[in-house]
């Protein structure tokens, strides 16, 4: 199944947390917080404004920080993804 975001619309997959600190102490799962960041997988049309279509910033492949409380949280095919307006999208992680 594939999903096509609507509006200004960003399909993420949320990235995996860490299980491990820096100094190698292992995080338990009850510890741990739901990440931050993740891939950008369906990006949608972007948003009219005025009668002017306004391109989206974020491209499908795109590793972003986004705003923790601000996602919805979906299930397809046994895969979890948020889907989230690129307004709530904080950066873009840049290698």
């Amino acid at each position: 199944m594939k999903i096509k975001p609507l509006s200004d619309k960003v399909v993420i997959k949320p990235l995996e947390a860490e299980q491990k600190t820096a100094s190698g102490i292992v995080i338990p799962d009850t510890a741990k917080e739901k990440p931050a960041q993740g891939e950008v997988v369906a990006v949608g049309p972007g948003k009219v404004k005025e009668g002017k279509s306004i391109a989206m910033t974020v491209k499908i492949g795109d590793k972003v920080l986004y705003s923790k409380y601000s996602p919805q949280e979906v299930k397809v095919d046994g895969t979890e993804y948020l889907i989230i307006s690129e307004e709530d999208i904080l950066a873009i992680i840049e290698k």
